[in-house]
């Protein structure tokens, strides 16, 4: 299995890079994985809903560049379907029963992501109804996705 996580923005926190890290040191054991960072744009607080819709669409665009064909595309995205970390072991788990092999994951930036690319996602996933800042979502995938590897292997993980 691949996975490969596309981001809006940099990571900038030391403790979000060292975790960021750590996380991908542990999955390494277990499947490949590589992060790609594209350039978010700036947008002020009290945007217009045409100056947000610019802003994703300049994004997604970016984003779009480094999908592969063919793989997996998984959207970030408050409103999608939540799981358990058992369930998104066995999702993922099934998924490569059908065959598929690479995965990649959409996090957008401080807007969130474009309907665009939301509705080319082939799954949009919610970690929870809370907001997140999405520098520490990268962090936080990572590990579920390790959590996930350990599961589907039977290894031990502190729940």
């Amino acid at each position: 299995m691949q996975i490969q996580i596309l981001a809006v923005g940099k990571i900038k926190e030391k403790y979000l890079v060292a975790g960021i890290k750590e996380y991908l040191k542990r999955l390494s054991a277990y499947t490949k994985i590589e992060i790609h960072e594209v350039k978010d744009e700036q947008a002020a607080e009290n945007i217009s809903p045409a100056e947000r819709q610019l802003v994703l669409e300049k994004e997604a665009t970016r984003l779009e560049a480094l999908i592969r064909p063919h793989t997996y595309l998984i959207a970030l995205d408050i409103n999608g379907r939540q799981y358990s970390s058992p369930e998104l072991a066995n999702f993922l788990a099934q998924q490569a029963l059908r065959g598929k092999s690479h995965f990649t994951f959409l996090i957008g930036g401080s807007l969130g992501l474009s309907p665009r690319l939301l509705k080319r996602a082939d799954l949009k996933l919610s970690f929870s109804l809370l907001t997140f800042p999405h520098q520490l979502f990268r962090l936080l995938l990572l590990e579920q996705l390790y959590r996930a590897f350990k599961i589907n292997r039977g290894e031990p993980y502190h729940k």
